[in-house]
């Protein structure tokens, strides 16, 4: 499951064990992700913390599986397979539109993002999360008036930002500790966004 040593549910005591209580899903199952963090339970707060505000908050004004779609992006774009499955589960349940997630995800692994079947607006975010993503040294202010030309506001641009951002971080967590599948439930999030200290997993979107 990884390449250092974690500390399995069964066995969690103290704060880590309050930790593990608040992103749990069903049957005590914490994910993997989560698991990276428990020889220092800070850090797991920390990274819950901004993943929940970044992407699972009721301020956000961006559609929630969009979001969603451009941590899978994201995530491909890092060849971290594991946070790209989990988050396309996140964007197909939020979506509710399997045929055109479907799409997206094949748009996605084909490297053509201009064939998925998204809009103006949200194609000119993925291209602004790839630059982001692949060439972050390069970014210039253009960057950002391309967003907002297609009509994006300030506040927006940021919600991509940080979710392309977020991503790039977690998908290195992922990656640099070796973090695998087994034994998550797939798709898991803390869909509770109307209260931000709630971070119990679940599939209801």
């Amino acid at each position: 499951m990884a390449w250092i040593e974690t500390v399995p549910y069964e066995d969690a005591s103290g704060r880590l064990k309050q930790l593990y209580d608040r992103v749990k899903g069903p049957d005590n199952n914490v994910d993997n992700i989560m698991m990276m963090h428990s020889l220092r339970p800070h850090t797991m707060e920390g990274h819950m913390a901004i993943y929940k505000y970044v992407l699972h908050h009721s301020a956000n004004t961006l559609p929630k599986w969009f979001l969603e779609a451009i941590g899978t992006f994201v995530s491909y774009l890092n060849e971290c397979n594991y946070c790209f499955e989990h988050h396309y589960v996140g964007m197909k349940r939020n979506l509710a539109d399997d045929p055109r997630s479907a799409e997206i995800r094949r748009a996605i692994v084909a490297g053509d993002i201009q064939s998925a079947p998204l809009d103006v607006q949200q194609k000119a975010a993925m291209l602004y999360a790839y630059e982001l993503t692949k060439n972050a040294g390069a970014m210039r202010e253009d960057h950002v008036k391309a967003l907002r030309n297609v009509g994006f506001d300030d506040g927006e641009i940021l919600e991509i930002n940080q979710v392309t951002a977020y991503f790039s971080y977690a998908n290195r967590t992922v990656l640099g500790l070796g973090c695998s599948t087994e034994g998550d439930i797939i798709g898991l999030s803390p869909n509770n966004s109307k209260d931000p200290t709630d971070w119990s997993h679940t599939q209801i979107s």
